[in-house]
């Protein structure tokens, strides 16, 4: 009774002060019965303790690297750079319902005659994004590259000097690990293979129905979120590692910049490129924009699930 009674003063004394999270001490002497082992409970304070000193140590790391001069400068450099350009290109935009817009041009009735003869691409849109406006997919391609390559730099605690703390995020991070939760290990082992598969078919068949790289590589990362959540980093890591992910991107960046590259030189010049559009609604149709939506599809893929696993536990 007495322990009970010390349990309620201190959690009486948590709720006035409202600055400290209730601790697993507290809750082990809430929900412990009077015949508990101290070993075990004096072990789970213990973990509880090196918990905290680790998440002290990772924010007190980062809130370093933001506090030092030269990120905020870059930072409010970077900041004042695309508002600038956004407001150069909001003045020059044409104003609403002038003959200038898209849609009172022939540039849309161009499309809708010409797509299908000159791509091969029954889905219009996948033939606009990676053929005509292929020059700016290209570009937001590189974009989602850059961005992981971003948060790679601001939370990876890598390198020699970081090793230690490396270690103690892994030990950290591990703790968190799921357990043998059978609801929603059930489910993701019927529903992430359904996921990944319907992804895939989502991309392979972008330049036939209504789809592509961009969603069928979200369908697709959102199935390796869901298998790690249901069964950990350590499952995962067995077939999708930090090796894999940069494999897969940088080929799959590689080719898209090969290709497009390829069509442009020969498009800039009026040379014939020699690749045909095949037969319209065939899978291997539509020349390039097949391959191109599989690059896509995999670097968007990569993007999602490498910003999940960085800005979950700082490492991939």
């Amino acid at each position: 009774m007495k322990k009970k009674n010390d349990a309620f003063s201190r959690l009486l004394d948590w709720l006035e002060n409202g600055d400290q999270a209730l601790d697993a001490e507290m809750e082990d002497s809430l929900s412990e019965p009077d015949g508990a082992e101290p070993a075990k409970r004096q072990k789970r304070k213990k973990k509880a303790e090196k918990r905290k000193t680790v998440s002290k140590d990772i924010a007190a790391s980062r809130r370093a690297y933001a506090d030092s001069w030269w990120y905020r400068t870059c930072a409010v450099i970077i900041c004042l750079s695309l508002i600038g350009l956004l407001l150069f290109t909001a003045v020059r935009l044409p104003e609403f319902g002038t003959a200038d817009t898209l849609i009172d041009s022939e540039l849309t009735e161009f499309y809708v005659e010409h797509t299908l003869e000159e791509t091969g691409a029954v889905n219009i849109v996948t033939g606009i994004i990676l053929d005509y406006r292929g020059f700016d997919t290209l570009g937001e391609s590189h974009v989602l590259f850059i961005a992981v390559c971003t948060v790679l730099l601001m939370l990876s605690v890598r390198g020699e000097k970081n090793e230690a703390l490396r270690l103690k995020v892994n030990e950290y991070e591990r703790h968190f690990e799921p357990g043998d939760d059978l609801i929603l290990q059930s489910a993701a082992r019927i529903l992430s293979p359904l996921t990944l598969v319907f992804g895939l078919y989502i991309i392979f068949n972008g330049h036939l129905s209504p789809g592509g790289g961009f969603s069928g590589g979200a369908i697709l990362g959102a199935g390796l979120i869901l298998y790690q959540n249901a069964f950990g980093y350590e499952k995962t890591e067995r077939f999708f590692t930090y090796k894999t992910f940069r494999w897969v991107s940088v080929c799959a960046l590689l080719f898209y910049s090969a290709a497009k590259g390829y069509h442009f030189f020969t498009g800039a010049n009026h040379i014939e490129n020699g690749i045909s559009p095949g037969v319209a609604g065939n899978i291997l149709s539509a020349g390039l924009l097949l391959p191109l939506n599989i690059a896509v599809g995999c670097v968007v893929a990569c993007t999602m699930y490498a910003l999940y696993t960085m800005f979950r536990k700082g490492e991939f």
